[in-house]
C-alpha cells in the first residue's frame, strides 16, 4: 500500500487477500483490539500465526493482543490466548467495551473492522498518518486501562469462590502431589481433599487431575 491509501474490503476471505504480506511484513509492532477471535483470526488460521509469533517475538517484534472478556467464553479461545502468550505476546483484558476493533502495524498501517454487512463485514484499511495516529493513541490509552490476562483469570476465579484453599489445592494439583501429600499440605482430610478437587476439574472444565493443574497454572491460579 502506498503513503495515504485508505480502502475498503468486504468479508475476511477478502480482507486476508489485501492483507496477507502485511504480516510478515512487520518490523516493530503488531497491536489488535477485539471483542473476541471471531472479529480477526479464522480458526484454521490461529495455529499458524502461533508458529509465526515466536520468531518474531524472539526478534524484538512486540505483539499487544487486547479483547473484552467475551474472549474468554469459549475453551478455545482461551486456549488460543495462552498459546499467544507463551510464544512472546502480550495479552490484556478490559472489562469496558473497545472503542474500536482494529489491527495497527508498526503505527503505519490500520485495519478498522465495521459493520457485518450482506457482503460479509466490512474492514477499512488505511495508511493515512493522522488516521493511523489518532486511534494508535486512543488505543494504547485503552491497553494501559486493560489488566495482564493471568492477572484477570486470577481475579476471575476468586470472584467465583476459589478461596484460599482451593488455591492452595491447586497448587498441589499443579505440583503433581499425590492426595495425601496435597491433603497435609492444606490441612484437610484426604476424603476432603478428593472431593475439592473433584469440584476443582469441574470449575476448571478438565478432564482429569493432570489437565485441571495445567489449566489452573496458564489462568495463573497457581502463583507460577
Amino acid at each position: 500500500m502506498t503513503e495515504q491509501t485508505t480502502l475498503t474490503v468486504h468479508g475476511e476471505r477478502e480482507l486476508a487477500a489485501r492483507t496477507a504480506m502485511l504480516f510478515g511484513e512487520t518490523t516493530r509492532e503488531f497491536f489488535c483490539a477485539a471483542n473476541d477471535l471471531h472479529t480477526w483470526a479464522r480458526p484454521e488460521a490461529r495455529k499458524a500465526m502461533v508458529r509465526r509469533l515466536r520468531p518474531r517475538a524472539a526478534e524484538g517484534v512486540v505483539v499487544r493482543k487486547l479483547y473484552t472478556p467475551a474472549v474468554l467464553a469459549e475453551e478455545e479461545q482461551r486456549s488460543h490466548l495462552f498459546d499467544v502468550a507463551e510464544a512472546g505476546g502480550q495479552v490484556r483484558v478490559r472489562a469496558a467495551s473497545l472503542p474500536h476493533e482494529t489491527i495497527i502495524i508498526d503505527r503505519r498501517i490500520m485495519i478498522l473492522a465495521g459493520r457485518n454487512g450482506s457482503r460479509g463485514r466490512e474492514f477499512t484499511i488505511t495508511t493515512a498518518p493522522a488516521l493511523v495516529g489518532g486511534v494508535y493513541a486512543l488505543m494504547c490509552a485503552t491497553w494501559d486501562a486493560g489488566t495482564p490476562l493471568t492477572d484477570y483469570l486470577r481475579r476471575d476465579g476468586e470472584s467465583e469462590g476459589l478461596d484460599a484453599d482451593s488455591l492452595t489445592v491447586l497448587q498441589a494439583l499443579a505440583a503433581g502431589l499425590t492426595d495425601a501429600a496435597g491433603a497435609r499440605r492444606v490441612g484437610m482430610s484426604v476424603r476432603t481433599y478428593r472431593r475439592r478437587v473433584a469440584e476443582l476439574m469441574t470449575t476448571l472444565e478438565a478432564d482429569s487431575r493432570f489437565q485441571a493443574g495445567v489449566n489452573a497454572s496458564r489462568r495463573g491460579l497457581t502463583g507460577s
